[in-house]
Formats: structure tokens, C-alpha cells, sequence
């Protein structure tokens, strides 16, 4: 079969094999300690089958991924390592991870941001393992790596973590997955209870949990068949393999989100009333039109308490908002506050609010209003412009803030 070697964290050699068209949606399959992605073969080939291109890696230090020379299996290290694969891969992929590869996923997208996967699979993974029992499986590999001469991982990496420590990590990092996750156990498992993967499950805002009968920890082996087709349900029910679609007059969610698949800038459009009275507003429907005559537009929600001053006055700003400027986007995007209280503006020769260090701000006259729905474009002939260049824009698609990643 194929095979793919990732560059992980500081350099080190990752080895995955490959199953599956490139094309099609990705599945990363993570392995947990003393565990090679051997034991996801079946997995594997029964999610190409059903049309999954699929990535099974090797952790650091097992299989045929390299052995760090400095030693390094601490969390932090896996979690380099995973970060470096997300990068590399063309599309955001589901992750299953079992046990110590659910931990580094948790931690990834928990920390890291959710949005770096389409969903989550957690295979006996809960933040609270059974101390006695998780002692007993890490001596059962010291034994082992002291007794063979082929084990097929670094004796290192069974050196153990701070359990407490990455239990406390993991627990706040579950807190904060928001994204489809499927939550596994092995009902004989001895690793994890029931309790311990309710009490993951229910801290998880989209989680769903599924007991499998007559497997132990390693239930994709134990249970191979059955575990296939857990996964697979959950798959196709939570991110299925055909894109959804819109027709006229059907679920306008469905066409929310393909609209939210072009990402943009922020703004804040600004302007003044007849009293003198500062009044803007979060919008992200910005573009520029024309450079002769030099025009751009901002389109509006015709709900917006602002948009009679719009209407009526003949100048405004829109403001392009940068990465720090999240709290200001957010400021102006809620109602009831007083938003220029805590925001740093400026005004140059017409009197509009400019917000201080943007990442550009344009002063405009106004050129044309026109219906637009349920909105109103908004048409500027521009007037003055200032820009800071050596700051990154803030990006919102998907209905969230986003920033640039540079390859």
C-alpha cells in the first residue's frame, strides 16, 4: 500500500500509510503508546471502501516513524507532532485517536483551535484513566521492551507522564471541542469506566458516546466488525461522505453555510447622526468596486438600529479590523453597549468615527443605496485612506474567526 512520511515536531520522521483516493474526505488514525497503525488496518480498509481517503501514522518512536534522539515523549511532543501532520494534509480530516492518540487529539484541538478537524473520535480515551490499571499496562511494556529484542517501539517512550497533570490539561481541553465527537469504549475495558466516558462525554458540547459488548481496550481489534460499523454510522450521519446541498426554498441553513465558505475580512462601518452622536456597526459583506472612480461597498442589515444614519448622512468609514481586534468586532456586533467607550477612534476632515490602528480605514462619501434583499448596499466613493501594513487581517468564515496561515 501507499506510503507518507510527515515531518513532526522539530524535524522528526513520521510514517503513515495510505488507503484510499486523496480526493476523498480524510480520516487521521492516531494509535495509542505501544500500539503501531497496524492496529488500524481494518479499520482502514473498510473506511476506503466505503469511499474515506485515510492516513494511519505512526506516533514518534513506534513503528516506522523515527526515534527522537533527545528522548522527548512528553505530551507536548505529540502534540507538536499532530500539528505538523494537520498542516501538511490537504483538507481538515476526522480524527480517531485511541487512548494516548485520543489524549494528543483532545489537547490539539481543544488548545489548538477545533476548527483544525471535521470531527472527533475518542477509542477509550477518557482524561481520568484507572490508575492501577494504566500502572499495570505501562509495566507490562517496560517487561516487555526488557525482554525482546523486536518490540517495534522506543523502551523510552513507556517512561510514563504526569498523570494528574495531563488529566487537569485534558479536561480543560474537552471543555473547549466543539465539533461532532464520537466517544468509544470497550465495555470490558479496564482502563476506563462507564462513569469516566459519561463524564467526558457530557463535557464535550457535540458529544455522543457508544459502549461496544465483549471488547477490552483494544476494541478495534477485539471487536473489529463491530467497531467498523460504529465508526462508520457516525461518519455518515455526523460528516457524511456527500456534500449537502441547497435548492430555492429548502433549509436555508445548508445555504448559511455554503455562503460561510468564502472567507473574508471584518469591518466596522461607522458614521455619525444629526445630533452628533457616533453610531457603527459589525459587517463582514465588504468589497471594493471600482478604482475609477475610486468606489467600494458595505452591505447592511436592514434590522441594524443604525441603518436611518446610514441612510440619511453622507459620510462614513468602514473600518478593516486586524487580529487583535477581535474584542473591537465583537463590541460592535452586540447591542445595548456603548461602543466607542472603549474603543480608540479619530476623526479627520468630515467628523466619522476612524477606529486608531486598523488595518485600513476608509473615509467615503456616499455614492448610492440600493435594495439588496434583506439588506442595503451601501456604495462609497472614497475620499482618504490610511492602512497599516505590517499587521495580518482578522478573517471570519464558517460563521468563526479565522487567521492566515502561512504555508
Amino acid at each position: 500500500m501507499p506510503q507518507r512520511t510527515f515531518e513532526g515536531f522539530g524535524g522528526l520522521s513520521l510514517a503513515a500509510d495510505i488507503y484510499g483516493q486523496e480526493d476523498d474526505p480524510c480520516v487521521l488514525l492516531i494509535p495509542s503508546a505501544g500500539q503501531s497503525r497496524e492496529t488500524w488496518r481494518a479499520a482502514a480498509e473498510s473506511l476506503a471502501a466505503t469511499g474515506r481517503y485515510v492516513v494511519s501514522v505512526d506516533l514518534r518512536g513506534h513503528g516506522g516513524s523515527a526515534r527522537p534522539e533527545d528522548g522527548r515523549y512528553d505530551l507536548d511532543a505529540y502534540v507538536g507532532d499532530l500539528s505538523a501532520i494537520l498542516a501538511q494534509l490537504s483538507s481538515r480530516p476526522v480524527i480517531v485517536g485511541a487512548s494516548l492518540g485520543g489524549w494528543i487529539a483532545m489537547t490539539v484541538l481543544g488548545e489548538g483551535g477545533p476548527d483544525l478537524a471535521s470531527g472527533l473520535v475518542l477509542v477509550d480515551s477518557p482524561p481520568h484513566m484507572e490508575p492501577d490499571k494504566a500502572r499495570q499496562v505501562g509495566a507490562t511494556l517496560r517487561r516487555y521492551a526488557e525482554t525482546s529484542d523486536d518490540i517495534g517501539f522506543d523502551p523510552r517512550s513507556v517512561a510514563g507522564m504526569n498523570l494528574p497533570a495531563v488529566e487537569e490539561r485534558l479536561a480543560k481541553a474537552a471543555v473547549a471541542l466543539k465539533l461532532p465527537t464520537l466517544v468509544i469504549r470497550g465495555a470490558n475495558s479496564e482502563l476506563s469506566t462507564r462513569e469516566s466516558v459519561q463524564e467526558l462525554t457530557a463535557s464535550i458540547a457535540e458529544a455522543e458516546a457508544v459502549e461496544i459488548e465483549n471488547a477490552g481496550h483494544l476494541v478495534a481489534i477485539d471487536q473489529a466488525d463491530a467497531f467498523n460499523a460504529v465508526l462508520l454510522e457516525f461518519l455518515e450521519r455526523r460528516i457524511p461522505r456527500d456534500p449537502p446541498e441547497y435548492q430555492a426554498g429548502s433549509d436555508s441553513r445548508t445555504l448559511r453555510d455554503a455562503l460561510g465558505c468564502f472567507a473574508t475580512g471584518v469591518t466596522v462601518v461607522t458614521a455619525v447622526d444629526d445630533a452628533g452622536t457616533p453610531v457603527g456597526l459589525t459587517a463582514n459583506s465588504f468589497t471594493s468596486v471600482s478604482l475609477d472612480p475610486e468606489l467600494l461597498l458595505v452591505c447592511l442589515a436592514k434590522t441594524a438600529s443604525s441603518l436611518s444614519v446610514f441612510e440619511e448622512t453622507e459620510h462614513f468609514a468602514v473600518n478593516v479590523l486586524h487580529i487583535g481586534q477581535q474584542p473591537v468586532s465583537n463590541r460592535f456586533a452586540m447591542k445595548g453597549e456603548d461602543r466607542f467607550a472603549e474603543t480608540d477612534c479619530e476623526t479627520w476632515s468630515t467628523g466619522v468615527p476612524i477606529i486608531k490602528r486598523s488595518l485600513a480605514s476608509f473615509e467615503c462619501r456616499k455614492y448610492a443605496m440600493h435594495d439588496g434583499g434583506d439588506h442595503v448596499i451601501l456604495i462609497g466613493s472614497v475620499d482618504r485612506v490610511r492602512l497599516e501594513p505590517r499587521r495580518d487581517p482578522l478573517l471570519y468564515f464558517r460563521g468563526k474567526y479565522r487567521r492566515l496561515h502561512f504555508a
